[in-house]
């Protein structure tokens, strides 16, 4: 009766455990759905602007200087690493620490050797796993996944760009998961200064703007404009990116659960059948004990 007791309460727990990750596969599809949209509606604005920031740069006269595109010596990098507040999202936080550390190893190990190698994490569990690495971490934005917005962002994008154009980095790039599909998260790890030229088809050609007021007026307003909303985008990728990677996982636990239940239940009725037939035996035994004597 006690293996009884021991899988009749691991049933009970099972099931209590599927009821939390229903309701937390409902949680993260009701958020996907607005991170969803929110990315939807910011991606053909943001690709737009690249596109008309690439047709007025190549049109730019080569006396003109974009301090946002100087190319320098590497010798200082900041590498700002995109995560969740919150586990229970599968492969979702690993597989940036993975991208991360292999974007370390193949392109900024001199760097990381003499200390130059700063990283700012956007997320707790960014800021948990390279604090305790002991990692060269900035704790300045680690929060702005909480509560997601563009004031909070463009401040972040504002003091990454400062630091690059004042020399502090001379390469900032980004690490994130790029949202596909609700299954499906592609780590990123792209380079966000110096701004890298688009190569763009020859199909498309060179539009010719009329521009009021100055060509060089516009170009210098709209390049820190653009960093600043790639930035934003960049976190609202992320940021649905967490939201499928999460509904999948719970998706698949409450799946494990229905499995592991199936065994417990039959586990429980060959046990108490076992038992049942136990006490059987043992009164038949009992009654030809007594009819004997």
């Amino acid at each position: 009766m006690a293996n009884l007791k021991e899988v009749k309460g691991r049933i009970q727990s099972v099931v209590s455990t599927q009821q939390i990750t229903k309701a937390m596969k409902m949680v993260a599809a009701a958020k996907l759905r607005r991170a969803q949209d929110r990315i939807i509606q910011m991606r053909p604005y943001s690709q737009k602007l690249s596109e008309i920031i690439q047709n007025v740069s190549a049109g730019q006269s080569d006396s003109t200087d974009n301090p946002y595109s100087e190319e320098r010596s590497i010798e200082r990098v900041l590498l700002v690493v995109v995560t969740s507040d919150r586990g229970l999202c599968g492969a979702f936080n690993s597989s940036i620490f993975k991208g991360t550390k292999a974007l370390i190893a193949e392109k900024y190990s001199h760097a990381e050797a003499s200390g130059n190698l700063d990283i700012l994490p956007i997320g707790k569990k960014a800021l948990e796993h390279f604090t305790k690495r002991k990692y060269s971490v900035i704790n300045t934005y680690s929060h702005l996944i909480e509560k997601l917005n563009f004031a909070d962002a463009k401040e972040a994008a504002e003091m990454v760009m400062a630091d690059f154009l004042d020399g502090k980095y001379d390469r900032v790039d980004i690490v994130y998961n790029e949202f596909k599909n609700v299954a499906t998260q592609i780590v990123k790890k792209e380079q966000f200064l110096p701004i890298q030229e688009i190569e763009t088809e020859e199909s498309n050609g060179e539009i010719d703007y009329i521009y009021e007021p100055s060509k060089d007026f516009i170009f210098d307003e709209l390049v820190p404009k653009s960093l600043k909303i790639q930035f934003y985008k960049t976190l609202l990728e992320s940021n649905a990116s967490e939201h499928g990677a999460r509904m999948t996982a719970m998706d698949k636990a409450t799946e494990n659960a229905d499995d592991l239940l199936k065994e417990l239940r039959l586990t429980y009725n060959r046990t108490r059948q076992a038992a049942i037939t136990k006490e059987i035996l043992e009164i038949v035994g009992g009654a030809e004990a007594l009819a004997q004597g």
